[in-house]
């Protein structure tokens, strides 16, 4: 009885605004643990002012999340953000099917047909929006799109976006053999050996449709696609697994050509790199976001993505990774520079860019990721 009333007070004072949030968690936390009082809440509370686990894509893009978002979120909070990384999507989703619930909270997923398979695994969490008032300046169209999936709530919010386009070499490709030869140019044996391109199954089938003047969210001919895919698997120089790998590949001109991440072409250009890129029609368009894993301790969690929302930040993460925000430029004025970020769309309606249909995608992925492995390795 004395321990409920000691939260009953605590409550009160935090309600009241005489303590601040932080405080407030502390105190419930270590009265739990000091008087051995374990009750769902203190346990909850004490863990969120531990800290939250955020994992991401590495390289430039979580330079830009440590320098302009956790530091300065912990120092606000004093929450500390532990850091991970991944190289792919499907690493990371088998990472988490074998952990222990809570123990990873946040994740940079990229595609709304990543959130959907999270969502079937039954992985997604219900967010308080009324605790992330920042999200009122994100695109809506970035929103509804999630919304859709998960019966009207959300389990993220939208963070960034950017095309996986066509980069190359200016030293040994022309601009204007770029715009005749489209997509392909990865299947150009002229380029043998020059050749590179993402270890993802979804990229090369959707680069693979192009190829063969297909619709990437509805191909008909899968017979082509493999074949194509198995061309450029025997005239690349490699697969590259993580943007690192990527920008490494063509600073060191390894290779001349391949599809890349619009915000890591863009920093290669920034170095000095003469590297051009080209999104070909009907390209591989992408908006990532931060999705809360079930389990998580929701509140910590709610805040550290409407810190992140906040403009101030977003906006210095954005020029830090080099991909537009999801903040929409009608109603935030977004600087000098993302405007002139690949994909950048200062109308905020993102017509230009295709995206992929995650039900299609989803649909297909035990069948086309298993045969993609054996092309992969041979066959």
């Amino acid at each position: 009885m004395d321990n409920t009333k000691r939260y009953e007070r605590l409550r009160e004072r935090y309600l009241n605004g005489d303590l601040d949030r932080r405080k407030f968690l502390g105190l419930i936390g270590a009265a739990g643990l000091a008087y051995g009082v374990q009750t769902p809440f203190a346990r909850h509370a004490f863990a969120a002012t531990e800290q939250v686990r955020f994992d991401g894509w590495g390289g430039v893009v979580s330079e830009a999340f440590r320098k302009y978002a956790f530091g300065p979120y912990t120092e606000k909070t004093g929450i500390k953000v532990v850091d991970g990384t991944f190289g792919g999507s499907d690493e990371y989703i088998s990472r988490v099917k074998a952990s222990q619930p809570g123990e990873y909270n946040i994740a940079h997923l990229s595609g709304v047909f990543d959130y959907a398979r999270y969502a079937g695994l039954g992985l997604a969490s219900e967010l308080n929006e009324d605790n992330i008032p920042n999200l009122k300046f994100v695109i809506p169209k970035l929103v509804d799109v999630f919304r859709k999936v998960t019966d009207g709530k959300l389990s993220c919010v939208p963070y960034d976006y950017g095309t996986t386009g066509l980069a190359y070499n200016r030293k040994h490709i022309s601009d204007e053999e770029m715009k005749e030869k489209g997509a392909k140019i990865l299947i150009d044996a002229a380029y043998k050996g020059k050749i590179g391109g993402w270890s993802d199954w979804r990229t090369r089938i959707w680069y693979a449709s192009l190829q063969t003047g297909q619709d990437p969210n509805g191909a008909k001919n899968m017979d082509a696609i493999w074949d194509a895919i198995r061309t450029h698997r025997d005239l690349a120089l490699k697969y590259w697994t993580s943007g690192a790998e990527l920008m490494s590949l063509l600073a060191e001109e390894e290779i001349y050509v391949t599809e890349g991440w619009s915000g890591r072409i863009y920093a290669l250009q920034e170095q000095g790199h003469d590297i051009g890129y080209m999104d070909p029609p009907n390209g591989f368009g992408w908006q990532e976001c931060l999705f809360v894993i079930k389990g998580s301790p929701m509140e910590a969690c709610e805040e550290l993505l409407n810190f992140m929302l906040a403009p101030e930040t977003s906006i210095a993460v954005a020029e830090g990774q080099n991909y537009p925000p999801a903040l929409d430029p009608t109603k935030i004025d977004l600087g000098k520079k993302i405007p002139t970020l690949p994909a950048f769309d200062p109308k905020g309606t993102l017509d230009g860019l295709t995206f992929a249909d995650p039900t299609y995608w989803n649909g297909h992925e035990q069948e086309w990721s298993k045969k993609f492995g054996r092309i992969q390795k041979g066959y």
